[in-house]
């Protein structure tokens, strides 16, 4: 998979999700042949909550809805390559990581930190950028 550079507008995408339209930022913005995803909590869309479980749950949440955006734009998982990865606590790092492994398997570049007070009292929020 290669990014090739071409000249081009940027485009900012609402949500794919209808109750997702008024929300202050966009899902995901388009250039070139890059996507950047808007950060992605353990949340529930559809239900409007966060799920219940813990790192593990909220982690695979945050990546199915991940995966969601990215569906929406013709693209997947693999064709990541750039995580940021934020933990309310840097101890659930280890249960983190046994979830995200399952699910990165190309292993894009990833930065990964702790940061209290996460939106909706969240313990994971991740973001990343897809290369089309």
């Amino acid at each position: 998979m290669s990014c090739t550079e071409q000249k081009g507008n940027i485009v900012f995408h609402k949500s794919h999700e209808p109750n997702r339209q008024n929300i202050p930022f966009s899902d995901a913005v388009e250039t070139n042949d890059l996507l950047f995803l808007a950060g992605q909590i353990g949340k529930n869309h559809k239900l409007g909550v966060l799920v219940e479980g813990g790192i593990k749950a909220e982690t695979k949440q945050a990546i199915e809805n991940i995966q969601a955006v990215l569906q929406h734009h013709q693209l997947e998982l693999d064709n990541v390559v750039k995580c940021t990865v934020i933990l309310s606590d840097i101890n659930d790092f280890k249960a983190f990581n046994e979830v995200y492994t399952k699910y990165f398997t190309k292993k894009p570049v990833r930065t990964t930190f702790a940061a209290a007070n996460l939106a909706a009292n969240a313990r994971i929020e991740i973001d990343v950028i897809a290369c089309k």
